[in-house]
């Protein structure tokens, strides 16, 4: 599955993925061994707990390989003529003048306290592809919600 990211988090995820497998793998395997001496692993908090976090890091170091591999990189040059990943768009209730924006991003950089809302979300989905102007209804949880499309940059 495409996973698209600005250059910026691209470049981010490069950087903590070398952090991960070049200091933080060392970093647990040193506190795997440190446990092991302690003795009995049955019964060994410090060995849980190391075994827990290798997991983890394992864990994400597969998530970010998986994210670079099938990265899109969104530039910041698009159309402005409709919605798409890297726009920003503005948007009111139908028969409200309150406008929300909101720049469309890939699922990693979704952060809706900050004005980023992710493609794959039900409003990201039915936004994209939009001209200025344009009604659309989309499924909210409260049930079908309609706004208009009031700017996109």
């Amino acid at each position: 599955m495409e996973e698209y990211l600005t250059k910026d988090k691209h470049k981010a995820l490069l950087s903590e993925l070398e952090l991960l497998t070049k200091e933080k793998r060392k970093e647990v395997a040193e506190q795997l061994e440190y446990a092991k001496s302690l003795g009995d692993l049955s019964e060994n908090a410090e060995y849980h707990e190391a075994r827990d976090a290798q997991a983890a890091v394992e864990d994400r170091i597969l998530k970010i390989e998986s994210m670079l591999k099938n990265a899109v990189i969104v530039g910041d040059k698009h159309s402005t003529d409709v919605v798409s990943i890297g726009t920003k768009v503005g948007i009111a209730k139908d028969g409200s003048k309150d406008q929300k924006e909101f720049t469309i991003v890939g699922a990693e950089e979704s952060d809706v306290s900050q004005g980023k809302l992710s493609v794959r979300s039900p409003l990201g989905e039915a936004l994209v592809g939009k001209k200025k102007g344009e009604k659309f209804t989309f499924n909210a949880p409260s049930g079908a919600v309609t706004y208009k499309i009031i700017s996109i940059e």
